[in-house]
């Protein structure tokens, strides 16, 4: 912020500068010449001022990148659930931000332990992958963005009957399209 407000102060010397010399009444040539070298001196300012800008705003993006890829894209959920955990909502918050950033499609799978009915499962996951993409809409983003998807039990990320296995295959994983 502070370049950008010596950027302006920039811009607005020189166009003093300019008037100053424009109104001292030597002869026209010189006026015109440091016209145009002022007006050349403020659109250099001004590319300068529009590059620390874009700077910025990279680097802002690649910083929304790396929160993101430090959460993961894979939001777990208690057993028979499709409530949000305080993790998975501090998870889902900083894909959020980054979304807002991009124009970027997303998919949110939802997936459930092996337990239960294979009917059942789908719908869990179902409400697992809605969950997650009503809490991205009511945080501004637009739902023609979200594609949600269920696979229930079908496809775990960790096999055995254990309450570890079960913990790791009850989740949404957010995958761009």
């Amino acid at each position: 912020m502070k370049h950008l407000s010596t950027a302006g102060k920039t811009v607005a010397l020189l166009f003093s500068a300019a008037l100053l010399v424009a109104c001292s009444g030597s002869d026209t040539k010189e006026d015109e010449a440091a016209a145009a070298a002022a007006a050349e001196a403020a659109a250099a300012a001004h590319a300068a001022q529009q590059a620390e800008q874009q700077a910025a705003a990279s680097a802002e993006l690649a910083g929304l990148e790396e929160a993101a890829a430090q959460v993961g894209n894979v939001f777990y959920f208690e057993y028979d659930s499709s409530t949000l955990t305080p993790e998975a909502l501090s998870a889902v918050d900083a894909h959020i931000a980054l979304l807002h950033r991009n124009t970027e499609n997303i998919r949110l799978e939802g997936h459930t332990d092996e337990r239960g009915t294979r009917e059942y499962n789908m719908a869990l996951g179902e409400r697992r992958a809605n969950s997650v993409r009503d809490y991205m809409v009511a945080n501004g983003i637009s739902s023609l963005r979200i594609e949600t998807i269920s696979y229930g039990e079908e496809r775990p990320l960790a096999y055995g009957s254990g309450e570890a296995s079960w913990a790791e295959n009850r989740r949404v994983e957010l995958k761009p399209q």
